[in-house]
This record gives structure tokens, sequence and C-alpha cells, in this order.
């Protein structure tokens, strides 16, 4: 899926629009199948999810507070959509 398929979530008070009628807590997003990258400081870092999922955790440490939006993947509204399912 190409970047301009993509939700971007914008980040306020520690929580994303996951879904129209849900904001959920960065610690969801970062666990979430659906999450692509996280943007800290005006760049755009691979999320720590789908960095574990494809590169067995090549990734460095995502700092949550410092996050002001999401690249999301889930175009149907799906929702959150842990990786342990992926990963078990």
């Amino acid at each position: 899926m190409g970047e301009e398929n993509m939700r971007i979530l914008v980040v306020e008070r520690g929580r994303a629009p996951c879904l129209p009628e849900k904001a959920v807590t960065l610690d969801r997003c970062r666990f979430c199948a659906h999450s692509r990258y996280f943007e800290v400081g005006g760049v755009k870092v691979p999320s720590p999810a789908r960095a574990y999922c494809s590169r067995s955790g090549a990734t460095d440490e995502v700092d949550l507070n410092a996050v002001t939006r999401i690249w999301c993947d889930d175009r149907t509204s799906e929702g959150y959509r842990s990786i342990m399912s992926i990963i078990s």
C-alpha cells in the first residue's frame, strides 16, 4: 500500500483517533499491525510493530511522548489489531 492510501492520525494529548469514535493511547498503536510509521521531530520512523514483524525487532525505540503523527494502513476501520497474533 502506498503512502497516499494511508490514514495520517494526528496525535493529541498522547492519543490517536484509531476509529472515529475511539481515540487510543500510543501504546496501542505501538503494538498495532496497522501502524506503519511514527513521526518524531518531523522525521518518519518505522512503527515498532511493523519493524518487529518484518525485521525481528530491528528498530530504535520510539519516544512515544514525542510522536506527533502516525501513518496507519487501516482503510477498512478494523481498528486495533495486535501484532501478537502475527508473531505467535
